[in-house]
């Protein structure tokens, strides 16, 4: 039976599905593309970085295609993240449990010290070290980051054990802003919530089964602004 792509914290969950690899060509833009995601509590406008050309023009692909119509987001942690882009979540029914789709593609990973998992942060998803080295992401599922706000203590400790790295600059985001640190360096960041961050907390507050999905869908779709 299938196991969920999703990631974990700190121990990867695998599945026996394998994803072809078909990376996005770069595009020459100059400003960064901006995207919209119309929830049904709310809705959030955010910017693909440059840095990450191969995942921003894969999302700018997927959105012209209408790939992201009426999905779900299927696993919600209140204080970590919430995870969407499983194609399956399209009219599934109540209590199915979801997160094994894909485009039928990998992206390769494009990780940058300066984009963090700071709260807001867009992020994509994998399978994890064990079955994929390379740690390329999956070609269409994503995440938000809720995260939390850290202390100084905290920081601390994060550091000497090995679990995360900051400079000044991300230390203080992490300590006021709030995000997951331990993911850095780990997954994909592309992306960063402009306008409706409070939505993730909206959404990131759903009652949720024993799958972490939603008990009553959460739906989404997205669209390119400019």
């Amino acid at each position: 039976m299938l196991k969920s792509y999703l990631f974990e914290p700190i121990v990867y969950i695998t599945i026996t599905l394998i994803f072809l690899s078909a990376p996005a060509k770069a595009q020459n833009t100059k400003s960064e593309q901006l995207i919209k995601i119309e929830t049904s509590l709310g809705d959030m406008v955010i910017k693909l970085y440059n840095e990450t050309p191969a995942h921003r023009d894969n999302m700018i692909k997927l959105c012209k295609e209408g790939f992201y119509k009426d999905q779900l987001f299927h696993r919600v942690i209140k204080d970590f993240m919430i995870q969407g882009g499983d194609p399956h979540s399209t009219g599934a029914e109540k209590g199915q449990r979801l997160g094994t789709g894909s485009p039928g593609y990998t992206v390769p990973a494009e990780f940058h010290k300066g984009l963090i998992h700071k709260k807001g942060a867009l992020a994509a998803a994998r399978k994890g070290d064990s079955v994929n080295p390379e740690q390329a992401s999956n070609g269409s599922q994503f995440y938000l980051v809720q995260g939390r706000v850290l202390t100084p203590e905290e920081i601390d400790i994060l550091t000497q054990r090995g679990m995360a790295s900051f400079t000044e600059e991300t230390a203080e985001i992490y300590m006021t802003l709030g995000g997951t640190p331990h993911l850095d360096g780990a997954y994909t960041v592309f992306g960063e919530v402009v306008e409706g961050l409070e939505i993730i907390d909206a959404i990131a507050l759903s009652p949720i089964d024993a799958y972490n999905r939603p008990i009553e869908d959460v739906i989404y779709s997205i669209s390119l602004i400019k």
